[in-house]
């Protein structure tokens, strides 16, 4: 039996020394590779959308419907503000999270955001058949996905680091990704002796 499919966290041969904030569009792995890389480091894994959800007792598409996004945007940052002030962890974002100034300020001092960078068409892929992404709720959700697409990636493209995200990476290869990008940064990534 090997690490990826042992019950138990394996030993890590790194220690997190920041807390790892991944950001990217909506349908880049931010989840999925987030829980596999807590898992591989053996830290918390936290999101920041569902700390929200908790806190408010509602999803987030509920939210953007009763009280629209600005509001939901100030709770993210409170959220992503408060979690940075805990041990270090693997934190997800939302989409739009990194967006703001405020978040990336505050991201880089106390965290290291990785952009998880993947194109248009592997996003589309991984999106076009859920209905949970209040963003593409539109009568066209491709054009409306490449829209913020192109609005976002320049943002993204400030995080402090990034990993490109491949149709065909697994899970567990596009952590190795993030690992190798990761272990560039010794006060991120310490390895172990």
């Amino acid at each position: 039996m090997n690490d990826q499919e042992s019950k138990h966290p394996p030993k890590p041969e790194q220690t997190l020394r920041r807390t790892v904030v991944l950001v990217g569009m909506m349908g880049s792995g931010k989840t999925a590779i987030g829980r596999e890389l807590a898992y591989r480091l053996n830290v918390p894994y936290v999101d920041s959308d569902a700390e929200i959800e908790a806190a408010a007792n509602e999803t987030i598409s509920e939210i953007f419907e009763r009280s629209g996004e600005s509001f939901f945007r100030d709770r993210e940052a409170e959220v992503i503000a408060r979690l940075l002030q805990s041990e270090p962890c693997v934190l997800s974002t939302g989409g739009g999270a990194y967006l703001a100034e405020r978040n990336r300020t505050v991201i880089s001092e106390q965290g290291v955001a990785v952009w998880l960078d993947a194109d248009l068409e592997l996003l589309w892929e991984r999106v076009r058949h859920k209905d949970t992404r209040p963003l593409l709720r539109t009568a066209d959700p491709k054009k409306t996905l490449s829209e913020i697409f192109e609005q976002r990636a320049p943002v993204y493209a400030l995080a402090d680091m990034r990993a490109e995200a491949k149709p065909e990476f697994s899970i567990y290869e596009m952590t190795d990704e993030v690992l190798q990008v990761l272990a560039t940064r010794p006060d991120v990534l310490e390895k172990k002796e």
